[in-house]
Formats: C-alpha cells, sequence, structure tokens
C-alpha cells in the first residue's frame, strides 16, 4: 500500500493541502474544527509528515553530531540522553560519535566528517588545540562543550574552577585539612582537569592550608579503576589524607572502593566528593558527594545556540540575523549525601 500523502489527507479531510500544511506547522491562524478534521484524517491515514524532505528544501539535512571522548563514561551517556531529548522536539536527528580523546578523529568530526550529512556539531574536545579551532572556514556550525574556548566560537559549560572551589571549601569546613585531588593536574593547561585542580587551590590558599604537588593524584583516564589505583598507591606510599576531592564521579567510586578494602571508613577517616552526579553515585555505599552539573540545561543550551547558527548558515542573507558567539555558563549546585556528610571533625 502506497505510503499516504498531504493530498490524500486534505482529500479526506475535505479541505486544501496547504491548510493541511498549516495544521501540521501548528500556524495559529486555523479554526479548531478544522485543526480537529485534519487531525483525525492524519490519524486515520497513518499519515506521517516527511522531516527528510522539509530539512532538505531549506537546505538542511536535519542531522546534528554529537561528540564526545568516550560514551562509556556516564556523564556523557546522561549528557547524550539530553541531547537527544533536545533535538527531538526541534526535529532534528543526533549522530553520535565517540573521539576517544584522540585529536585526528576530533578534527574530523569538526570538519564535519568529510561529507555533508550533517548540519552541525556538537564537540567536547580534549585532543584539539586553540589553534585547530581558530580558523573552521568552510566546516558546519559548532557548539564547543566543556573548557576549551576560542574567540568566535560558541560555547557551553559550568564553571569548573568555581565549582571545584566550593567542593573543596566544603570539605574544609568539615575540619578536613589534608584534602588530595585524584586526577589532579598542573593546573596551567585549559582542559576540565587543569580548571578543577586551580579551584581546588584556590579553597586551600583562602583556608591558609599550604599546597603540597604531592597531593594531586595523577591518572591515566578518569574510570573507577584508576581512581582505586591512584588512592591505593598513595596509601600504600603513606598517605595520610582526611578528605580527597576527586575531579569526577568514576574517580571517586574507585577511590570509595580502595579504602573500603583498606578498612578505611567514609566519611568518618576520609569524606569524598565527586564531580558529574552520575547515577551510580546515588546508589554506591556510601552514597557519594557530588557536583552536579545542570546536564538538561547544558543540552538544551547548546541545541539551542546550533540550531540557530545552522538557521543563520543555510538562510538567504539576513534572514537570520546573526549574533556575536555566545560563551554559556551553566548552573551547578553541590549534592551532599553519606560520603561526606557524616561526622565533621572540628
Amino acid at each position: 500500500m502506497a505510503r499516504p500523502r498531504i493530498k490524500d489527507v486534505a482529500r479526506h479531510a475535505g479541505v486544501s493541502e496547504k491548510t493541511v500544511s498549516n495544521v501540521i506547522n501548528d500556524y495559529a491562524h486555523v479554526s479548531d474544527r478544522t485543526r480537529q478534521v485534519v487531525r483525525e484524517a492524519i490519524e486515520h491515514l497513518g499519515y506521517r509528515v516527511n522531516l527528510a524532505g522539509r530539512h532538505l528544501r531549506k537546505g538542511r539535512t536535519g542531522i546534528i553530531a554529537l561528540v564526545v571522548p568516550e560514551l562509556d563514561i556516564p556523564y556523557f551517556a546522561e549528557l547524550a540522553r539530553h541531547v537527544i531529548r533536545e533535538a527531538e522536539e526541534r526535529s532534528l536527528t543526533v549522530l553520535i560519535h565517540q573521539s576517544g580523546a584522540d585529536r585526528a578523529h576530533e578534527l574530523a568530526a569538526l570538519a564535519g566528517f568529510g561529507s555533508t550529512f550533517v548540519d552541525g556539531i556538537i564537540l567536547s574536545p580534549l585532543a584539539l588545540t586553540a589553534d585547530d579551532l581558530r580558523d573552521r572556514t568552510g566546516f558546519p556550525p559548532t557548539v564547543l562543550l566543556g573548557e576549551l574556548l576560542e574567540e568566535g566560537a560558541d560555547h557551553v559549560a559550568i564553571d569548573n574552577e568555581g565549582a571545584a572551589r566550593e567542593a573543596t571549601r566544603h570539605l574544609i569546613g568539615l575540619g578536613r585539612r589534608t584534602i588530595l585531588a585524584v586526577g589532579g593536574r598542573d593546573d596551567s593547561g585549559l582542559g576540565t582537569a587543569e580548571a578543577r585542580t586551580r579551584g581546588y587551590r584556590a579553597a586551600l590558599a583562602e583556608a591558609g592550608i599550604a599546597y603540597d604537588p604531592a597531593a594531586l593524584l595523577p591518572v591515566d583516564s578518569f574510570r573507577m579503576p584508576d581512581g582505586a589505583q591512584a588512592v591505593a598507591r598513595a596509601l600504600e606510599e603513606g598517605a595520610r589524607p582526611d578528605a580527597l576531592l576527586c575531579l569526577n564521579d568514576q574517580l571517586a567510586l574507585g577511590a570509595l572502593r580502595a579504602l573500603h578494602e583498606r578498612g578505611v571508613s567514609v566519611p568518618e577517616d576520609v569524606a569524598v566528593i565527586g564531580f558529574d552526579d552520575v547515577e551510580g553515585g546515588s546508589f554506591s555505599v556510601p552514597t557519594l558527594s557530588t557536583v552536579a552539573p545542570d546536564k538538561a540545561a547544558v543540552a538544551k543550551v547548546a541545541v539551542q545556540l546550533l540550531q540557530h547558527r545552522i538557521e543563520e548558515a543555510t538562510a538567504p542573507d539576513g534572514a537570520v540575523p546573526g549574533v556575536q558567539a555566545q560563551d554559556r555558563i551553566v548552573a551547578h549546585r553541590l549534592v551532599l549525601r553519606e560520603s561526606t556528610e557524616g561526622h565533621a571533625r572540628r
């Protein structure tokens, strides 16, 4: 059986094809009665809007790409869910690509994968440099996530430095003075870990606590085994922390395991706080205190910005007003659970 078309719906409803189109596009000037008749015809015939055709008539494909370092990191999986939901509300399809934090893969994504099948890119870069981002002539519209910011590029992030400062202040407020930063890095770089390390150091300085470079526990990647290994190694080498600031929840969950295996009580002996508020932290024992970025807001703002840039790029000259590149900071909050909210030391 042939797929029903707009003219079939119009014939069944006894209206013009233009009226059917107006109902599909939810134009306000259609009467309630006509709208109801057309919708009943659409339902009866099983008509489905040809979104591909609609997009192509505007010079678009209706496909955007979300490029993240690793999909099996829960933060990125949860973020992808929000991006997909936000895109669906705008009749957009999301292609998800895993870059593996590899510069070549990130450059390929930035160039639109050497094709014209994506209208725009939401990219969370880890390996790219500012020089890589500087000249994007001929590339699809792009919105950047995270810390790597280039003038002229739309950008969405949380205040990672401020958030780490708040989390560290919370630990200090509990009376903790020997605070290790799991995943901490030399804070002179541009990445998220470097920004969070700067916030950690700023909070220590505010409290008059001397910074010890040995308090940074480096990791190869931001996964649970890496957190467990870093904390285990520090304890074996004689470290005696009373708190851990972990630069994501995966590291924190691994740290909880390492502490448990060595009979260290959380939070009585060591308080632990993470970043990202992934679902697993609500079910760990003890439950995990964390910095919670508003992932839904990150997705919403990123998709909104990208959609505007796509419309700007494909519209006739001047039809869509251009705006300056947007640097949007999204809210975060501390979520305090059992891993810090036990017996505070005074």
